[in-house]
C-alpha cells in the first residue's frame, strides 16, 4: 500500500488496510462458525477461506453504505458462496458489531506486534549509543539556551527512557472479543444453545464467546458494544509511542542544524535532497516521525469523544468514526517506527564538535558550579578548575536506564490474548 500524502506509508504493509481487514472479518466468521459446530449447537462449520477477496472489495465497499458498516454484504457473500448445510449458520448469532470490533481488535493486535518489534531494535540501538558515547561531553541546552554540561550519552539514556515508556504503554491494551448480539444481551446465542438441548443456556453461550475468543488468540470478554475504552487504551498506546520518537526526531532535527552540527541522520541513496537546493542534506526521517508525533493526539482525541458519545446499545454515528480513525493512527505509527527504528540504527554522532562546542561555551556551562561553590564556600566540583567539565551524576543515571534496557530485552515479548 502507498499513499502519496503520507510518505512512507509503505513501510506499514498490510497492516490495517481494506483486504488486512476483510480477512480479518472472515476470520472472526470463521472462529464462530467453528465454536457453534464445535458445541454441537451447528451441524457443521461450513469453510470460508478463500470465499471473498481483493477483487469483492470494491462491491463491499459500495454496499457498505447501504447498512452502514460492510458485514452485512459480507454475510451475504459468504452464506452464498460456502457449501452444503452449514452455509446458513454463518454469522447465526451475531450482529455487525461484533464483527466490525473483533476484527478492529485483530488488526491492532498485528500492529502492535510489529511497532513491539521495531520498539527493540530501537532501545537496542539506543543502548549502543548510551554505552558508546557516556563520555562524550556535549553543551546541556534548557528554553534553547546553554545550560550546564551533559554527555550524549546521557541525552540517549534520555530518549532510551522515553521509548521503554512507550513499549511498557504498548503492553498495556487488553484486546479481547466482542460477542454480545444485537444489543450486547447475547440473546440470540442463548436461544440457539437452549434450542441445541443446553442444560445451562446461558453457561453454554458463555462457553461458547470463550471458545471463539480462544480459536482468534484473543481474550473472552463481557460485551463492550458502548464501553469503549479497548479502542481509546489502544489509541493511547499508539500516541505513546510517536510521543517518544517525537522528542527523538525533534533533537535530531536541532542538533543536526548546520550551525550546530553535532549529529547527523543516516545517509541513503536520494534521501534529504531539495528539487531547488542542491547543497541541501535535510533531515528527512527526522521531520517524518516528528509529523507522526504531531498527527497522532488529534486521532487519539477522536476515539476519547467516540467513546464519550457511545450511547444506547450501539452509537449513531460515535462507532463508526473510529475504525478509519484506528486504522490511519495504527499505520502512521508503524511508518513513524520503522523510520526511528533506521534513524537511531545510524545516526552519527560528532564527539569532536560536541566537545568543542562545550569547551567554547565553558564560562557559562560551568556558572552553576561556580554558584554553588560560592554558597557553600567550598569547590563542591570533582574537576578541578580548568580541567574536566563537572557531569554531575551523568555516569549513574546512565547505568540506571542500560540496566532497564537489558531487562526489557531479556523479557521475551508479552503474549497478546489478555
Amino acid at each position: 500500500m502507498t499513499d502519496l500524502f503520507w510518505p512512507g506509508d509503505e513501510r506499514a504493509g498490510d497492516l490495517f488496510t481494506e483486504h488486512a481487514w476483510l480477512a480479518a472479518m472472515v476470520a472472526v466468521e470463521q472462529a464462530w462458525a467453528d465454536a457453534l459446530a464445535g458445541a454441537g449447537v451447528a451441524p457443521a462449520a461450513a469453510d470460508l477461506s478463500g470465499l471473498v477477496g481483493a477483487e469483492d472489495l470494491p462491491a463491499l465497499a459500495r454496499a457498505a453504505e447501504g447498512g452502514g458498516n460492510p458485514v452485512i454484504a459480507l454475510v451475504g457473500l459468504l452464506r452464498e458462496r460456502a457449501d452444503g448445510p452449514a452455509a446458513p449458520w454463518v454469522h447465526r448469532g451475531l450482529t455487525s458489531q461484533d464483527v466490525v470490533d473483533t476484527a478492529l481488535v485483530l488488526c491492532a493486535r498485528d500492529t502492535l506486534a510489529q511497532v513491539r518489534a521495531d520498539l527493540r531494535h530501537q532501545v537496542a540501538a539506543l543502548s549502543g549509543l548510551a554505552r558508546a558515547h557516556r563520555g562524550t561531553v556535549m553543551a546541556g541546552r534548557t528554553l534553547t539556551q546553554h545550560a550546564v554540561p551533559t554527555t550524549f550519552g546521557l541525552r540517549a539514556a534520555g530518549w532510551l527512557g522515553g521509548v521503554l515508556d512507550a513499549a511498557d504503554a504498548l503492553d498495556r491494551p487488553r484486546l479481547p472479543v466482542q460477542i454480545g448480539g444485537a444489543a450486547g444481551t447475547r440473546s440470540a446465542v442463548v436461544d440457539l444453545a437452549r434450542a441445541s438441548g443446553a442444560a445451562d443456556p446461558v453457561a453454554a453461550a458463555t462457553d461458547l464467546v470463550a471458545g471463539a475468543a480462544r480459536r482468534l488468540g484473543l481474550a473472552a470478554a463481557a460485551p463492550w458494544h458502548t464501553s469503549r475504552g479497548t479502542v481509546t487504551a489502544l489509541g493511547d498506546a499508539l500516541v505513546a509511542c510517536t510521543d517518544a520518537w517525537g522528542r527523538v526526531a525533534a533533537d535530531v532535527a536541532t542538533l543536526s542544524r548546520p550551525e550546530i552540527a553535532e549529529v547527523a541522520e543516516p545517509a541513503a541513496e536520494g534521501r534529504g535532497g531539495s528539487s531547488a537546493m542542491p547543497h541541501k542534506r535535510n533531515p528527512v526521517l527526522s521531520v517524518l516521525v516528528r509529523r507522526a508525533a504531531l498527527a497522532a493526539p488529534p486521532l487519539a482525541s477522536t476515539l476519547h469523544l467516540a467513546a464519550a458519545l457511545a450511547v444506547d446499545e450501539r452509537p449513531d454515528g460515535a462507532w463508526h468514526a473510529e475504525w478509519a480513525t484506528l486504522r490511519t493512527l495504527a499505520r502512521r505509527t508503524a511508518t513513524a517506527a520503522s523510520q526511528t527504528r533506521e534513524l537511531l540504527a545510524g545516526l552519527r554522532v560528532d564527539a569532536d564538535r560536541m566537545a568543542a562546542t562545550a569547551e567554547g561555551a565553558r564560562e557559562g556551562l560551568t556558572a552553576e558550579a561556580r554558584a554553588i561553590t560560592a554558597f557553600t564556600g567550598a569547590d563542591t566540583r570533582a574537576e578541578p578548575v580548568g580541567g574536566a567539565l563537572p557531569l554531575g551524576a551523568a555516569d549513574a543515571l546512565i547505568d540506571t536506564a542500560l540496566a532497564r534496557a537489558d531487562r526489557f530485552l531479556d523479557t521475551d515479548p508479552p503474549e497478546t490474548d489478555t
